[in-house]
C-alpha cells in the first residue's frame, strides 16, 4: 500500500513546507523570551529605622488586658500604670473605632479592694466590651 502525498507520480509536491518556518518562529520566540526584562513587583518605601527609643502605642486597637497583682500592681498591656494613667487609656480605647476589647485578669492573690478600684475606674469610664478572662484556671478550686 502507497501513500500519496501530493500530485500523482512524478509530479512535483504543491503544499508549501513549513517546518523550517516553524523552527524559526521558535527560536525567535525564545529570543524574545530571553531579552525581556525581568519584572519585579517591589514598592521601594524608607520605612523608620528603630532607634529604640520608640515605646508601642499604649493602647491596642483591638483588645487590651488589665492585670491586678498580689503586690498591688495595675498592669496594662504588660506595664505598670498608676490609676490615673489607666482611666487615660481606657478613655482613649473608648474613643476608638471599633472599640477595643477589654480584660481584666486579677490573680488569686490580689487584694480585693484594689480590683474593686479598678471595676469603679472601668465603670467611670463607661467602657463598653469588657470580659474577665483566667477565671477558667480557678474552676477547681470552688
Amino acid at each position: 500500500m502507497a501513500i500519496s502525498a501530493g500530485g500523482g507520480d512524478g509530479e512535483p509536491m504543491m503544499d508549501m513546507n513549513t517546518t523550517p518556518l516553524i523552527d524559526v518562529m521558535l527560536v525567535l520566540l525564545i529570543m524574545f523570551i530571553i531579552t525581556i526584562p525581568v519584572q519585579t513587583h517591589a514598592v521601594k518605601l524608607d520605612l523608620p529605622q528603630d532607634d529604640g527609643s520608640n515605646n508601642p502605642p499604649p493602647v491596642d486597637p483591638v483588645k487590651n488586658k488589665i492585670v491586678v497583682t498580689s503586690g498591688d500592681v495595675i498592669l496594662w498591656n504588660g506595664t505598670p500604670v498608676s490609676q490615673l494613667e489607666l482611666r487615660q487609656y481606657l478613655d482613649v480605647s473608648q474613643q476608638m473605632v471599633p472599640i477595643p476589647e477589654l480584660h481584666l485578669q486579677p490573680e488569686p492573690n490580689a487584694r480585693y479592694e484594689v480590683v474593686d478600684e479598678v471595676l469603679a475606674i472601668t465603670k467611670r469610664a463607661s467602657v463598653e466590651k469588657m470580659g474577665f478572662v483566667g477565671n477558667e484556671a480557678y474552676y477547681q478550686e470552688f
